[in-house]
């Protein structure tokens, strides 16, 4: 199967939707590959790409597969699930203005979670340990949320 918009055969984009249906891909370089063909591809696409592929970005992230990968990059200070559920409950599901998987890590991001009380699982530390816990988590949940990121160009979703 060839992955050029340009010369994606019928055949070729119907398997993508097939797999995106069947959740055969849900992994952010696969969905962001197949994101980008359908991208390219002539304005009479979206009609039938749009809707496999927000679904496929739904599941990716309500699989725990984004939860999964972001503590695959936080190994020293494991990402907070609550923080991911917060944002996941804030970032609207649908829209269009990108992907729901870049909405979420974009609020994460944006709303620099790693200093919420929440991450602290119950006890109350003192000031010092919470500046320099919430230095260290902000830290590497910020590059982990970052390298994530680069799977979409500056231009957005």
């Amino acid at each position: 199967m060839t992955s050029s918009p340009q010369n994606l055969s019928k055949a070729d984009k119907d398997r993508l939707l097939h797999a995106l249906r069947s959740r055969l891909i849900n992994t952010l370089p696969e969905l962001r590959r197949i994101e980008r063909i359908f991208a390219a591809l002539p304005n009479s696409a979206p009609d039938t790409t749009a809707q496999p592929m927000q679904t496929a970005w739904l599941n990716y992230v309500d699989s725990h597969s984004l939860l999964n990968e972001l503590r695959g990059l936080t190994r020293h200070y494991p990402f907070s699930s609550a923080c991911l559920d917060e944002a996941k409950a804030s970032a609207p599901r649908v829209s269009a203005s990108g992907n729901f998987c870049w909405r979420v890590l974009k609020w994460v991001r944006d709303q620099l979670l790693a200093a919420k009380p929440a991450m602290w699982g119950g006890k109350t530390p003192s000031p010092a340990e919470v500046g320099q816990l919430a230095a260290a988590c902000e830290s590497e949940w910020t590059r982990a949320v970052t390298t994530l990121l680069r799977h979409w160009d500056a231009s957005g979703a």
